[in-house]
């Protein structure tokens, strides 16, 4: 790392989000330069719209621009309206379903409110500016693309690409149209240099042959050397994924989940997850960072408490952290029930079955699965373990007005009349 002069770089090392760059050091004098200057840097991170929000899956990279625009860059958020409609092939087994116009502009919109929560968008030389690819890929002819762009592609290399190559090695069926994608995200990465001057793309480690494919056409085409930099792509210490809960995306909108939901997730990581988590997830000092990761036993505890209000503080405010926080701490050390659970409202005259409880709170995917848990004594009522699947839930049963739902230790939600 000493050799690092750009601060971004030096960042990116010390947290854990460096894992290949195109021309490292190239990239570093850029940046210095560009710091030293007092000029921004330009750098993007591509994000199709086929969900209406980015989950804790997708903010690794999006943090890795924040750290760029805290050093003084300026971030670009390319929503890709024109390649959602064919579809990333990268980790894919098949075609991605198409989507309808106003699937695409709904998606966009809450892209955009993803990405502002993260990223300065104000009028500052290195505030935020979010594009479309449709902008530009609407008006182009076929013929005058396959002439301009498609002669600097080869095939073969096209071939060994990570996102094909593994799709033909399982025999899984390619269309045409998904083998085009990595043209068309290139030739997005010349457009934002030509645009906006933009010489830098930063993206999650699955995305570098489509990066690759924008730095050699930059080369081949227009003759200007553009960087590519990847994070690694987080997984915890069972190897899988992070940023899914239950089978479920842990989203950043809140309109797609609690902000209690949000934190829960940040305080229910395992412990060996704790201290990657707070270098990436938070902007705490490194030497925070470090004293907390460094706690062990019960203690590790209290170090989760602080990466899941610092995260959620960022997603969703400081109001709602401290709001999540004081309900997790009613709820788990204090034995009451917190007033950000989440609520299920119900006639409580009619009543409603147990098993309808639990689906409909979304503690469970369907009523089998409920019945299985109250084999395993997984449910409780009231702090109560259910031994009845057919126990219907009636006004009998409220405390304080409310009634108190639990699967495991760790989910807990309130029903209401």
């Amino acid at each position: 790392m000493a050799h690092l002069k750009s601060e971004f770089l030096n960042i990116m090392h010390e947290r854990g989000f460096f894992n290949q760059c195109t021309n490292e050091e190239g990239f570093d004098t850029y940046l210095f330069e560009c710091e030293k200057e007092g000029k921004p840097a330009v750098g993007y991170l591509g994000s199709d719209p086929t969900g209406d929000s980015l989950h804790v899956g997708h903010i690794v990279p999006v943090m890795m621009l924040r750290w760029f625009q805290k050093c003084g860059h300026k971030p670009l958020t390319l929503v890709g309206g024109a390649t959602a409609r064919i579809g990333d092939p990268s980790g894919k087994d098949k075609l991605r379903p198409f989507l309808s116009e106003e699937t695409l502009k709904h998606n966009t919109e809450g892209l955009k409110k993803s990405f502002k929560t993260f990223l300065d968008f104000s009028n500052k030389p290195n505030g935020a500016e979010m594009v479309d690819n449709w902008d530009w890929f609407k008006d182009i002819k076929y013929l005058d693309f396959l002439r301009d762009i498609g002669t600097c592609y080869s095939v073969n290399h096209m071939l060994t690409m990570d996102s094909v190559k593994s799709r033909l090695e399982r025999e899984q069926p390619m269309s045409f149209l998904e083998f085009n994608y990595q043209l068309l995200q290139g030739y997005d990465f010349c457009v934002l240099h030509q645009r906006y001057g933009c010489r830098a793309q930063i993206a999650g480690a699955d995305q570098w042959g489509n990066i690759t494919s924008g730095t050699e056409l930059g080369r081949r085409r227009y003759n200007v050397e553009l960087f590519g930099f990847t994070s690694p792509l987080l997984t915890d210490s069972a190897g899988k994924k992070m940023g899914k809960s239950e089978g479920n995306a842990v989203w950043i909108n809140d309109d797609k989940l609690s902000s209690y939901d949000y934190f829960q997730y940040f305080r229910n990581i395992g412990d060996a997850e704790v201290a990657k988590c707070l270098a990436i997830f938070t902007d705490l000092p490194m030497d925070e960072v470090k004293r907390l990761s460094a706690l062990k036993d019960q203690e590790i505890n209290e170090a989760k408490k602080i990466l899941a209000f610092e995260a959620t503080k960022m997603c969703r405010g400081e109001a709602a952290a401290k709001a999540a926080l004081e309900t997790a701490v009613k709820t788990f050390e204090q034995g009451a029930s917190g007033d950000n659970l989440p609520v299920l409202e119900v006639d409580l005259q009619a009543g409603i079955g147990v098993l309808d409880a639990f689906l409909k709170i979304g503690f469970v995917a369907s009523k089998g699965e409920a019945r299985r848990l109250i084999k395993q004594a997984g449910l409780k009522l009231n702090d109560k373990q259910v031994t009845d699947e057919n126990y219907v839930i009636t006004a009998k049963d409220l405390i304080n007005g409310e009634i108190k739902l639990s699967q495991g230790k760790k989910k807990h939600g309130l029903i209401k009349a």
